[in-house]
């Protein structure tokens, strides 16, 4: 699949119907984004059930805790589709965190006992499980002092040798109550004793803090260690991050906390993901974890014994991503002496098993390309998600038969998305590289493609390039129905990993730093064009969307180059200073890498924020914007549509209320993707085979 060169779209049927792109007939709706869809994330494994998380746009995007029995796919044929599946969480009910806005690791489940955060109150509950019969959840947190919800939980470990819980506290009371006040962050400790029982009845126990941020605590097999990140601002997860050891004394409190790795412990910037202690008795003192000190974030062990550190993988790859959230989870111990670990290679996802005795790093054939959050029982039984670009996302059991572990075989336990119409309908990504020598860049090219239509000869398709988020991130081949949404309508797609992405190299993800607004915008306009010289695209007809981050290069783009006509920007960034100095702590010193720092580079940030040169822009917009959006506030897009409409240019704005950085509710999810679509018929005049309700655009049409 990786090239250097796209080929050219696919051809349709001799006895297909001629429309041009754009307006072509799908049999994939705005529907089948929710219709019977899921979003499934955080699986985990204990005793005889696999869980994970459904994210249901029906439900408001209600994160329900679902199960089923691991046997039942170890034992079955590849033509049983018998699948038990039982929902742990009745309504209302919502697993999700909110910590760092972006949440993750909300849920663990131990001795049939599942503990989780409740999105409305963040308390943690308690809910055990007897069979079928599912008892009432219990708080085992108190009440947030002051606003509801300002304690927010995270992480979340079960020290069974104490009866407590470990996790993430990100204690919001002082912010709401002094303002500008920062959150505070800290390792804490839960009992799991009734309030009678709990010593002194306190709501928690510290065990560390004084640094802005902790993530991913794991305890040693035995119970006698613990681990842990930390870092600080203005440092991003993915530019350092300490990985710290303790021991627990006699009190349950961590005595003599040491770096182990990372700037505290070598002095050299390095981020390391995911600690986590060996689960043989043999490797009580061996601790691995992923890290980027070689450039590719590889696998690393450590041993507290004789304190030196060696690396476990050798390859370009990266077995690590972006620690956006918690919870995040790359590789997992198979069994006492296995690894089971996801690598990226070149934008695409691979599984591996990595034997620990003979060092054997053994690759296993998947048909996916992409590939996360793995968990294990570390007894042969892993799940992971999956997917590629023809199939919808699934959770995967693996099961490694002990009698032969170098052998093992894969079962579907649920997938996200049940297809609706023949995957002759999909277009599939090729990868493709572009940008003069030393400023390469990369993405992957969708040619339209629906087996029912072509265009008119010699008509050229329009392009639309998509922009990640992050910036710091990556675009993934998984099965993407907005992708196809468009590319079965006529339109082609180029989803850019601009410089600054992951997945290839910490060299490659540092080329962002001091030039976001820069170097991404080069690297789309680049995009552009090449696939404009290789005949693939219409150059009078070039669309640029992203969101977030993604929505700034979208701005960006259209108001510093003249390579687009047309943009669609979702909770995108118009005003750097503004995010600077009003967004949420975990993002609150982002832009001193990405950009420079504030105030004392403040002229820098005016010079890169569309919204202070809108005299530059010179083509429509459409924006879309969460109204409860914390990350990116609604005041950001509001300017920039006051900016473009008092330039009398045609700009469209569709607010969702009850919606924050990223939209979970089936209906808006639709509105969104059909108001885009009408949005570019209008502009690039033609129209749509669907029947779709108009947006508003202002200064349409254009009195010249």
């Amino acid at each position: 699949m990786h090239s250097d060169t796209a080929t050219s779209s696919k051809h349709a049927s001799q006895s297909s119907s001629i429309s041009p792109y754009g307006s072509w007939q799908s049999p994939i709706t705005s529907e089948h984004l929710v219709a019977q869809s899921v979003r499934l994330a955080e699986p985990q494994i204990d005793g005889e059930w696999l869980y994970w998380i459904e994210s249901r746009p029906e439900e408001k995007g209600r994160n329900a805790i679902v199960r089923t029995p691991l046997n039942k796919h170890a034992n079955r044929s590849e033509t049983d589709q018998d699948i038990t599946t039982e929902e742990v969480l009745p309504r209302p009910l919502n697993a999700r965190s909110k910590a760092h806005e972006y949440g993750g690791g909300s849920y663990c489940v131990y001795d049939d006992i599942v503990y989780f955060v409740q999105a409305d109150d963040q308390r943690i509950y308690r809910l055990p499980l007897n069979g079928k019969q599912l008892a009432v959840p219990e708080p085992i947190t108190p009440a947030s002092p002051g606003e509801e919800g300002s304690w927010r939980f995270a992480d979340l470990r079960i020290d069974a040798t104490r009866d407590r819980l470990i996790c993430i506290l990100e204690d919001h009371s002082a912010s709401h109550r002094e303002h500008h006040a920062e959150p505070t962050a800290k390792l804490v400790a839960i009992s799991l004793r009734t309030p009678q029982e709990a010593e002194g009845n306190t709501a928690f126990t510290v065990l560390h803090e004084g640094h802005d941020f902790y993530a991913s605590p794991n305890l040693s097999q035995d119970g006698q260690q613990l681990t842990w990140l930390t870092w600080n601002h203005p440092d991003m997860p993915w530019d350092n991050t300490d990985c710290w050891v303790a021991q627990f004394d006699d009190n349950g409190h961590l005595k003599a906390p040491t770096p182990v790795a990372g700037r505290a412990a070598n002095g050299n910037s390095e981020s390391v993901f995911q600690p986590k202690w060996a689960t043989s008795e043999t490797r009580s003192n061996e601790l691995y974890f992923v890290s980027d000190r070689n450039n590719w974030w590889n696998i690393y062990r450590y041993d507290t014994a004789t304190h030196t550190t060696e690396s476990i993988t050798h390859i370009e790859a990266e077995f690590a991503t972006p620690q956006w959230v918690f919870g995040m989870s790359t590789w997992s111990f198979l069994n006492e002496d296995t690894l089971i670990a996801t690598y990226t290679q070149h934008g695409l996802w691979h599984l591996a098993l990595i034997h620990l005795n003979s060092g054997e790093f053994q690759s296993i054939k998947t048909p996916y390309t992409e590939i996360n959050s793995i968990a294990s029982d570390a007894h042969n039984n892993a799940a992971f998600l999956a997917g590629n670009a023809q199939t919808p996302t699934a959770l995967i059991h693996l099961f490694n038969e002990a009698r032969s572990p170098s052998t093992t075989f894969t079962t579907t336990a649920i997938t996200s998305a049940e297809l609706a119409f023949s995957t002759a309908f999909l277009s599939e990504p090729e990868a493709v590289t572009f940008g003069p020598q030393g400023q390469q860049a990369h993405g992957f090219y969708y040619a339209p493609c629906n087996p029912e239509f072509s265009a008119p000869s010699k008509e050229t398709p329009p392009l639309m390039v998509l922009c990640h988020g992050g910036p710091t991130g990556a675009t993934s081949t998984a099965m993407n129905i907005k992708i196809q949404y468009w590319t079965s309508r006529g339109f082609a797609v180029l989803d850019v990993n601009y410089r600054g992405s992951t997945g290839y190299g910490r060299t490659y993800r540092d080329n962002l730093k001091g030039a976001w607004g820069i170097h991404d915008v080069e690297d789309v306009c680049n995009g552009a064009q090449y696939l404009v010289e290789k005949g693939l695209a219409d150059s009078k007809r070039l669309a640029i969307k992203g969101s977030s981050a993604g929505g700034y290069t979208v701005l960006a783009a259209l108001t510093f180059t003249d390579t687009f006509q047309v943009g669609c920007s979702l909770y995108g960034i118009g005003d750097l200073e503004t995010l600077a100095t009003d967004t949420h702590k975990f993002e609150a010193r982002y832009l001193d890498s990405l950009v420079g720092p504030y105030p004392e580079t403040k002229d820098t940030y005016i010079a890169r924020s569309p919204i202070h040169a809108v005299e530059q822009l010179s083509c429509p917009v459409i924006l879309f914007q969460g109204l409860d959006d914390k990350v990116v506030p609604p005041a950001q897009a509001e300017s920039m549509v006051e900016a473009l409409a008092n330039k009398q240019l045609p700009v469209a704005y569709v607010p969702f209320e009850g919606e924050g950085h990223g939209f979970r509710q089936a209906h808006n999810i639709i509105r969104s993707l059909e108001a885009e679509l009408y949005f570019y018929g209008q502009m690039f005049s033609f129209t749509p085979a669907d029947t779709i309700e108009p947006v508003i655009i202002q200064n349409w049409p254009m009195v010249h």
